[in-house]
């Protein structure tokens, strides 16, 4: 199995692949990243959006926009914007919708002197891979920060925060599992429609605007009530700042030594199935990596490499540097961005 991966991974000579953009914005980055690349959201949505027939996807929107209003959605203004911008449906719903599956570890980088966060995202939607972009955001009350994303997304899945942390979002296990998916998929989502928190990409947006270092990100990951079970990945500056942060809607377990986090809950007497295909595979693989900056990820292998694999991303906040490239079912679909952000400017 491992073999056709490191073809695929070497099939497309280096320099022969596209570039992630880079966009620099302010606080507004959803919107601003759409007005930058609006070709990029529509070919996203055009493949998302292939098997829901447009009133489906209207009526969607609807409720979406319904629980966003009814729970006063601080982001609500922002994905109206976004709405209008695209104008087509599916803004609303798929700025709260998300079906993925990831593996991370937040470790000592490999001199001990920095914490880093490796980050691989599995995602079925084609497409992700090959229009990733990154937003290099100023003017956030406690510092910049730089997010791997999509133009028009209003929350964060990964973030690299210079001189604070880093900090990425897992899907948590599905709950009470039938064996019957679209079933289990409406339970769960009349579940978050009850809810009167911000979904995880939310928080974790907040948490990169205002958290001044990792002990508040932190906090602020354990406490603050969200819509639906997650799991977050945080690594700060110190060797010894790392954490697995496991959620319910108002609950917290933390790993702070061997941080790593796939699509299953690590620990016993919560209930759910995990994500995603190999979930204690990827995490056993993913607990023996180390955090290299290397930008070809040598490391990156089945399963934790599989078709549904859609970025890999390294970070180390302390230094104000990643690497993270896209990928599609056939390997790599983007050149390795490297970032290097002068920490403290």
């Amino acid at each position: 199995m491992e073999a056709p991966a490191t073809a695929l991974r070497d099939a497309a000579p280096r320099g022969a692949l596209p570039l992630i953009p880079v966009i620099e914005t302010g606080p507004d980055f959803p919107l601003a990243t759409l007005r930058a690349a609006p070709e990029k959201t529509h070919a996203l949505l055009d493949i998302a959006t292939r098997r829901y027939p447009r009133r489906l996807l209207a009526g969607l929107d609807g409720v979406s926009r319904a629980w966003l209003k009814r729970w006063s959605n601080a982001h609500l203004s922002e994905i109206d914007a976004i709405a209008q911008a695209l104008g087509r449906p599916g803004a609303y719903f798929f700025s709260i919708n998300y079906e993925w599956g990831c593996t991370c570890r937040a470790v000592a980088s490999p001199d001990g002197g920095s914490a880093r966060l490796i980050r691989v995202l599995d995602w079925k939607t084609p497409g992700l891979g090959s229009n990733i972009t990154c937003a290099k955001v100023e003017g956030a009350p406690a510092g910049p920060f730089a997010v791997m994303t999509w133009p028009g997304y209003s929350g964060v899945l990964q973030v690299m925060a210079p001189g604070r942390f880093s900090a990425s979002l897992n899907q948590a296990p599905m709950r009470n599992p039938t064996g019957f998916y679209y079933l289990d998929w409406a339970a769960n989502r009349r579940r978050v429609w009850q809810m009167p928190h911000p979904t995880p990409a939310h928080l974790l947006r907040r948490v990169a605007e205002e958290a001044g270092d990792f002990s508040e990100a932190r906090r602020m990951l354990c406490d603050e009530a969200i819509s639906t079970p997650a799991i977050f990945t945080l690594a700060g500056i110190s060797p010894d700042e790392t954490a697995v942060i496991e959620r319910t809607e108002v609950s917290a377990r933390v790993r702070e030594e061997q941080a790593v986090a796939a699509n299953h809950w690590h620990s016993g007497g919560w209930p759910g199935q995990s994500r995603g295909e190999a979930s204690l595979e990827r995490a056993e693989i993913m607990r023996n990596t180390e955090a290299h900056l290397d930008p070809e990820f040598p490391w990156l292998t089945p399963p934790v490499l599989n078709e549904n694999t859609r970025l890999v991303m390294v970070a180390d906040a302390k230094a104000g540097h990643f690497i993270a490239r896209g990928y599609e079912a056939a390997g790599p679909a983007t050149e390795t961005l490297e970032l290097i952000w002068e920490v403290g400017r």
